[in-house]
């Protein structure tokens, strides 16, 4: 990982001050580094000895980052990892741009590494992320959105870069087609397990550990899994109050929401739910040979559903 922040650093020079500024900005913001930790332990995992999984996490990171630059412009945050978000501190042209650098920088490192392959993997990652990021915002404030819907929009947004990040150190292994579909398996659950706590913490978390405001979700009008779950199960006056709120975002309501939530065991449900996705990233890639690559995959499956931040 200390590989990986340095090549970060080296990767993101530029001449253009601002982008350094930003850049610095960024890496001063620290982050889990979940996602190329999923590179390095995919290939661990799956027997390669190269130098290469050192370039791809830092791609994995550069569209991570990007995403997260444009999306707090899109939500108008101002707080991230404790910290004022990129927007809040530069503006948001600044943000949007800065991320259209990541993007573009990230697409010629991983020219670099010369794998079709590879290219195929994470071109398709960021073009579906990119239709997950605007199927989100056509959601927001819909608070007719069904479960099924709400999960296929975190399997596109959220999932599919830990998906691509395991898949990509089975392919630098040049494992099996049977490996690889394993290891992507894998990251497209804890992908999924690892938002659904996110959308529990929204609504438990301590902000000085979770660096971020709760009631940011319901802030945005976004009909998260504990909301879609209060609508279904709840009564017509809970039922009523949180497509209110949704419809009209802001956290006016938010105590009164937060009620409806507890009553109707709603974190208990999308805890549950997130339970069942490490589940299942777990037997993805129980056939793995034992190794402690695999061990450290299997306890970051419990990671993702017993973190507070």
């Amino acid at each position: 990982m200390h590989a990986v922040d340095a090549r970060i650093r080296r990767r993101l020079e530029s001449d253009v001050v601002l982008i350094r500024q930003i850049a610095e900005h960024i890496i001063a913001g620290g982050g889990k580094r979940l996602r190329p930790a999923l590179v390095f332990l995919a290939a661990g995992a799956t027997g390669y000895r190269g130098d290469a999984h050192v370039e791809l996490a830092a791609v994995v990171e550069f569209i991570h980052t990007a995403t997260l630059l444009h999306d707090d412009v899109v939500d108008e945050s101002e707080l991230r990892r404790g910290q004022k978000t990129a927007n809040a501190e530069f503006g948001n042209a600044a943000s949007v741009l800065v991320g259209d650098f990541l993007y573009s920088r990230a697409f010629q490192m991983m020219v670099a590494v010369g794998s079709m392959r590879i290219m195929e993997v994470l071109a398709d990652a960021t073009n579906t992320i990119a239709e997950g990021e605007v199927l989100q915002l056509l959601n927001a404030h819909n608070f007719a959105v069904s479960e099924a819907a709400y999960l296929e929009i975190i399997r596109r947004k959220t999932a599919k870069l830990f998906e691509a990040a395991a898949q990509l150190g089975a392919i630098l292994a040049e494992s099996s087609a049977e490996i690889e579909h394993g290891l992507a398996r894998y990251g497209m659950h804890l992908g999924t397990a690892f938002q659904l706590i996110d959308d529990v913490l929204d609504y438990t978390g301590d902000a000085a550990h979770t660096g971020k405001n709760l009631g940011d979700d319901l802030k945005d009008g976004k009909p998260t899994l504990p909301l879609i779950h209060v609508m279904q199960r709840g009564s017509p006056e809970q039922v009523a109050l949180v497509r209110s709120a949704i419809a009209r975002g802001g956290r006016e309501d938010f105590r009164a929401v937060l009620d409806a939530i507890h009553d109707t065991g709603a974190l208990e449900y999308a805890r549950g739910k997130a339970r069942e996705e490490a589940d299942s990233a777990r037997q993805a890639v129980v056939a793995l040979p034992n190794s402690s690559y695999r061990d450290s995959l299997l306890e970051l499956a419990a990671f993702a559903i017993e973190r507070d931040y």
